[in-house]
Parts: structure tokens; sequence; C-alpha cells
């Protein structure tokens, strides 16, 4: 599984917003692979932010 992929299923379980630390300590990764997952994924609409630094999908 690719980790855009489990970043987006640690949030989905979660069904609230998650910061960055929260979603890796969930998706058992590194916080940096983290971030550049929800860039990605933020970029291409899948998730949003609802306040700063926490993130959520659509």
């Amino acid at each position: 599984m690719e980790v855009k992929e489990k970043v987006l299923n640690a949030m989905q379980l979660s069904q609230q917003p998650m910061k960055p630390g929260e979603i890796a300590e969930a998706a058992s990764l590194d916080k940096k692979d983290v971030e550049k997952a929800i860039k990605a994924l933020k970029d291409s609409e899948q998730i949003y932010s609802p306040k700063k630094c926490y993130y959520q999908v659509k």
C-alpha cells in the first residue's frame, strides 16, 4: 500500500480532524512522509483543512 493510501485510510477511520503527528501514529508511518502525502492529497482535493494544522477527508 502506498503512503498516500495509508494516510487516507487512517483519516477515514478516524472520522474527525487529525494533526500530521496523529496520522503518522495511526498509520505507523514517519511524520515527514505523512506531511508529503498530506500535501499531495490536499492538492488533489481529497482532503481539506477545517482548521490550522488539522486535516480531514472530504
